[in-house]
């Protein structure tokens, strides 16, 4: 219990949230529109805590060298692990980089994803949602039920080795860092009965 009380108040103390690389502007708003060809990933997850990692496929050869297993089969694992625990209802997001070379390993990052964390390419002429949400690769971006920017993780809190990117989840999941959330309160009236956050 102390351990883990200990990481959630070690987290709260990052700047900015978790990374350097977010502007303090930044946290509590939400996030700028952002499509891929039709779709607005973050327009359907209203309602959920949404996860939107930054990642690329690396070569297999460098995954093997650094003797490592990459955020994506660790995403799906920690999503797992969640849901095993009692986190229902949280979106996962994976935007792919859009340059050329990670255009041509797209389908080999959505192959190494389960279905429950939809992977978006993007289009070579579109604006770069990474620069959009003032991102760099292996950002983990968090959201409330009513789509604030609660954490923004860049390396190396991103590592999911480490507790951060999981303890930023559970308390977007759980408190209210950013203020009321209608969505929150319909979320608590509906599984307690009460109007009262849940814990």
């Amino acid at each position: 219990m102390w351990r883990s009380l200990g990481l959630a108040l070690a987290l709260c103390f990052l700047p900015y949230g978790g990374t350097e690389s977010q502007g303090e502007n930044f946290i509590c708003k939400q996030p700028p529109d952002w499509s891929i060809r039709d779709q607005n990933p973050m327009q359907n997850s209203h309602g959920s805590v949404t996860v939107v990692a930054l990642l690329q496929k690396l070569l297999i050869l460098l995954n093997h060298f650094l003797n490592f297993s990459p955020k994506y089969f660790r995403l799906e694992d920690l999503r797992i692990k969640l849901e095993k625990e009692g986190y229902s209802n949280i979106s996962y997001i994976v935007v792919n980089h859009q340059g050329i070379s990670s255009q041509l390993k797209y389908i080999h990052l959505k192959n190494k994803v389960s279905d429950h964390i939809p992977v978006y390419q993007q289009e070579e002429n579109q604006k770069d949602v990474w620069t959009l949400l003032n991102g760099y690769k292996d950002d983990f971006l968090i959201y409330d039920r009513c789509g604030h920017l609660v954490y923004h993780l860049g390396l190396p809190y991103s590592f999911l080795t480490f507790p951060y990117v999981e303890d930023a989840i559970k308390i977007a999941y759980c408190e209210d860092r950013c203020g009321n959330c209608s969505f929150r309160v319909f979320f608590s009236i509906i599984f307690t009965g009460r109007k009262e956050e849940i814990f």
